[in-house]
């Protein structure tokens, strides 16, 4: 008796072990049938007795075609039955996925980060007005902000105007701009409010000087 004992280290790979020895011991027995009549017969039993293994996928779309492409896929696609859907290929699914698109383009101020661009560019293609003139002081406030982080210390309004000058390729102006960004000592108090999560609540305090619509 302990001869005939059978190891799993010496039985054949399962493709797909959660359907478990059993059920690909039937397919390779359907493979193993000459007449194409008798191995369709087969392949519909074995569908059925997949689909009562997982039931709880019976409401999913294409139950049925995900039953018959695991079906050709524990056969090493070597069954020849007759398949109410197209037959998947080896070659599709052993396909590597294709590489992602990482944006190539190298900034010259790294700092502001890739979205920071983007939003100048939108800006670029808005009418003149109340609006644009909006979205370009937060998008300046927002880059001074980013300076701040990176440079930990205070940079002067005219740095920022000149570097949005630069990056809008001369489209957004501010260099002759009467109004003020926040000021630097209030953007990091904003940033060491949020980041102190663990520490005591401080009263609200209001900056006076900031426009309310940004």
């Amino acid at each position: 008796m302990i001869d005939n004992l059978e190891y799993n280290t010496e039985r054949e790979h399962l493709i797909i072990p959660e359907y478990g020895r059993h059920l690909q011991k039937m397919i390779n027995y359907a493979k193993s049938r000459e007449t194409k009549e008798e191995r369709n017969k087969l392949a519909k039993a074995i569908i059925s007795v997949m689909g009562n293994l997982q039931p709880h996928l019976r409401d999913v779309p294409d139950f049925q075609h995900k039953l018959w492409d695991q079906l050709f896929i524990m056969s090493d696609f070597e069954l020849d039955a007759d398949s109410p859907f197209p037959m998947p290929s080896k070659e599709e699914l052993t396909a590597g996925p294709e590489p992602l698109k990482y944006p190539q383009n190298h900034p010259k101020y790294r700092f502001y980060g890739n979205n920071i661009k983007t939003m100048i560019d939108v800006a670029c293609t808005w009418e003149d007005g109340e609006m644009k003139e909006a979205l370009v002081y937060t998008i300046a406030n927002h880059m001074k902000k980013c300076y701040l982080n990176w440079n930990k210390d205070t940079v002067e309004d005219v740095v920022i105007f000149d570097h949005l000058y630069e990056l809008s390729d001369g489209k957004i102006n501010l260099k002759n701009s009467e109004e003020d960004l926040t000021d630097s000592s209030s953007l990091m108090r904003t940033k060491a409010k949020y980041g102190n999560k663990g520490g005591s609540k401080k009263s609200k305090k209001k900056y006076s000087g900031n426009r309310k619509r940004y």
